[in-house]
């Protein structure tokens, strides 16, 4: 195995050569082996090991083999071990997720701290139809068919066109020990049912089942690389960037062939699963959202909004401004400062008479039933007519701040000011307040 695997390493792989490389190393056989052909073939490596803690003794037990294994062969190891649970909990996500995320977390730091060009894991040809099975079982389209990328980025896995019968067989041959993880034996997740239960009776169809699956493979991705560089034709034609996020053109959407597909295609990066409401969406009326974790989409007048949802550092929705305070840097970063003369006249700077405040002032989210008298207009209006004049969609509505003397509104931040605390001729003293 070692001439075939340098033979595809200089085929396939030959930007990692005097490359400073980090191998994610279990202790497991696939990881060990790999760790042992690329010592063989004299690469400048290190090891970094996880210890996700569940699995107790058996899992300090991995960690110190894989110290041996590193002092075996001179090598460089780093070694961190993880509250896994906990990090599960308090994220709510599985505990394999919450493995991966602390997993790649760390090595990028790794990366980023010892000057690590690449990481190198060990996933091989029947983890890849393990993939392959699990996506089709979970439903999926064609991108979750095409199995795990041999290159992401820094992410290297230079044994994924091995089976795993060739590199127990190379194990066995060179005497080389490794860790068995005794939880691979349990068919409570999905891996090792379809690992133990499943893919044994698949293989047995014929010897080259393995072959002709890497095949079928290589065909899904070419079709998805033809469909990414359609998707390409087609952003360039319904998408606009826009201050709050993405815009989605409904009518160039709805005109094009196939126009479910390309939801998919066009909104599945950003983990949106709920297909059959995300359709809808093109006919529903304005205001209307469809949420998946990370991202929101508003259908908003002729267009779909596609914007990030942000985590609240804070949960500021009022702050009281006393008169001493000549500056505020949260939840907005506003500037108070008394002047004698009128200059940049703007939406983010406005000037008002400082005798009409009262003190405190209020910085607080709109809310309906506010009103105000905008500047440049006579009497009053409600704030909720005018962002719908100003065409603002929910999501730049969502970010408004009002800033108040005495429940009047003197200014729709960024907006508009009010005409009651405009200054006059008769005003003696000015304050001018930006928004930074």
């Amino acid at each position: 195995m070692l001439d075939k695997f340098s033979q595809h390493i200089n085929t396939n792989f030959s930007f990692l050569t005097r490359k400073k490389l980090l191998i994610a190393c279990s202790g497991g056989l696939d990881s060990t082996v790999l760790t042992w052909l690329f010592k063989e073939l004299k690469f400048n490596i290190s090891l970094a090991h996880c210890n996700f803690s569940l699995r107790g003794k058996e899992s300090d037990g991995d960690e110190e083999f894989v110290k041996t294994l590193a002092d075996k062969l001179s090598i460089p190891i780093f070694t961190k071990t993880f509250d896994t649970k906990q990090y599960a909990a308090s994220h709510k996500v599985s505990t394999q997720m919450a493995a991966r995320d602390l997993r790649y977390n760390w090595f990028n730091e790794l990366c980023k701290d010892h000057s690590f060009d690449y990481v190198l894991t060990a996933h091989h040809l029947d983890d890849n139809l393990e993939t392959f099975f699990i996506n089709l079982s979970r439903g999926t389209g064609l991108r979750g068919l095409t199995g795990i990328p041999e290159v992401n980025e820094n992410i290297v896995r230079p044994l994924l066109k091995f089976k795993r019968e060739e590199i127990l067989k190379y194990a066995i041959d060179k005497n080389i020990q490794w860790r068995e993880d005794s939880s691979n034996a349990s068919s409570d997740y999905l891996r090792n049912k379809l690992r133990i239960e499943v893919l044994p009776n698949y293989k047995e169809v014929g010897d080259t089942i393995l072959q002709n699956f890497q095949q079928t493979q290589n065909h899904l991705q070419d079709s998805e690389s033809l469909v990414k560089d359609y998707l390409v034709l087609i952003q360039a034609l319904v998408v606009t960037k826009a201050k709050e996020g993405l815009e989605f053109n409904i009518k160039k959407l709805t005109e094009l062939p196939n126009t479910k597909a390309l939801l998919y295609e066009l909104f599945s990066p950003y983990g949106f699963t709920a297909w059959e409401d995300v359709f809808r969406l093109l006919k529903a009326q304005s205001g209307k959202l469809v949420f998946s974790n990370t991202h929101r989409l508003l259908k908003n007048r002729e267009v779909l909004l596609l914007t990030e949802i942000e985590e609240k550092e804070d949960n500021i929705e009022s702050l009281l401004i006393s008169e001493d305070i000549n500056e505020i840097n949260s939840p907005i970063h506003l500037k108070f400062e008394k002047v004698e003369h009128f200059s940049e006249f703007n939406k983010h700077t406005v000037f008002v008479d400082y005798q009409k405040l009262s003190y405190p002032l209020q910085l607080r989210k709109w809310k309906e039933g506010d009103d105000f008298h905008p500047f440049g207009m006579k009497g009053k209006k409600k704030l909720s007519k005018f962002f719908k004049d100003e065409k603002l969609s929910l999501v730049a509505k969502e970010k408004i701040w009002v800033l108040c003397s005495e429940n009047k509104i003197v200014w729709v931040v960024g907006m508009r000011s009010d005409s009651r605390f405009k200054v006059e001729d008769s005003t003696k003293e000015v304050l001018k307040i930006k928004l930074l």
